[in-house]
């Protein structure tokens, strides 16, 4: 019997990959909201207890309450908000972290999908930390560029239309001075002592994304070189197939000596690369922000949960 899928917020960036994703599947029968009615409580509520899996492409507050609306023991959440991603009770959803993070979202009945910044810095961090190369309190900066794609409907909207400002023809910094929303994710998934600081950029180009983070290697916990991190990678993502470790120094990969930032752009894959030596290392996780960073990851988790191949409907290079 096909599973009873309901997308709440359909409409968005989000939301339309996830549909476009779901609605070739003779194993999902699609709940669809009609038009009108998009908006009221009452028809949300009754679609969302009648799904097996509600996933949610909505503001914070609104995810809040449409998890509310759920009054059943069956209906199982996936929600792509920043509002329960270090929620008690919530799976992270993001399997490839480890064994543990995977058997939760088997078999939760609540799954908060990544932030997109936040599930290239945790696929990097996290390994890292784990293995003790890094301590807890270690000092950490992170750099990374996002597609407009990023930042909705509204964003999109602005560098679409006929009167795009000048600078939004250049790569923009933003979050300056102020906490990024990913940044409490960021801490708590990877386990770290103190938040990293995060400088983030949006350029003029749809959807794709790099996160960076620099690391000088005397400050290690262990010594260690760029080389056997980039090993230490290997090892830990060996057999996955959706994040790939790319050769060190990214041989063979870059695109004449650049790592350019929407090459994965419509997939659902990651591309975690090392470059550097023995006193230095750059780590990068290149991805694009409405795949892996939003609605791929939604559809792997409602796989895992759902008992099927992870990658069924995904699109992987």
């Amino acid at each position: 019997m096909a599973a009873k899928v309901f997308i709440d917020g359909q409409e968005g960036t989000t939301g339309l990959r996830i549909h476009d994703r779901l609605k070739a599947r003779d194993d999902i029968e699609l709940i669809e909201i009609e038009p009108a009615l998009r908006k009221s409580p009452e028809e949300r509520k009754r679609l969302l207890n009648e799904a097996d899996f509600a996933v949610l492409c909505l503001p914070d507050a609104a995810a809040i309450e449409a998890v509310s609306f759920v009054q059943n023991k069956t209906t199982r959440v996936i929600d792509a908000s920043t509002a329960h991603r270090t929620h008690p009770g919530w799976a992270y959803g993001l399997p490839e972290l480890s064994k543990a993070h995977r058997s939760k979202i088997a078999s939760g009945m609540r799954v908060a999908v990544p932030g997109c910044y936040a599930c290239g810095f945790n696929s990097i961090m996290y390994p890292i930390v784990q293995d003790k190369l890094i301590q807890p309190y270690h000092p950490l900066f992170c750099h990374a560029v996002s597609g407009y794609s990023g930042g909705g409907k509204g964003l999109i909207g602005v560098y679409e239309g006929e009167d795009k400002p000048a600078g939004f023809f250049s790569p923009m910094q933003y979050s300056m001075g102020r906490h990024h929303k990913h940044i409490k994710e960021m801490t708590a998934i990877s386990e770290l002592s103190y938040p990293p600081i995060f400088n983030p950029a949006v350029d003029d180009y749809y959807s794709g994304m790099v996160v960076t983070i620099p690391l000088h290697l005397r400050t290690l916990a262990k010594k260690t070189s760029a080389e056997l991190i980039c090993a230490m990678y290997a090892e830990h993502y060996k057999n996955q197939k959706v994040i790939k470790v790319m050769p060190f120094m990214g041989e063979g990969i870059l695109e004449n000596g650049f790592l350019a930032a929407n090459t994965l752009k419509d997939s659902d894959s990651m591309q975690i690369f090392v470059f550097g030596n023995n006193d230095h290392a750059l780590i990068c996780a290149r991805f694009d922000n409405l795949g892996k960073g939003a609605s791929g990851s939604a559809v792997q988790c409602l796989n895992i949960m759902m008992g099927v191949e992870e990658t069924v409907g995904l699109c992987l290079i």
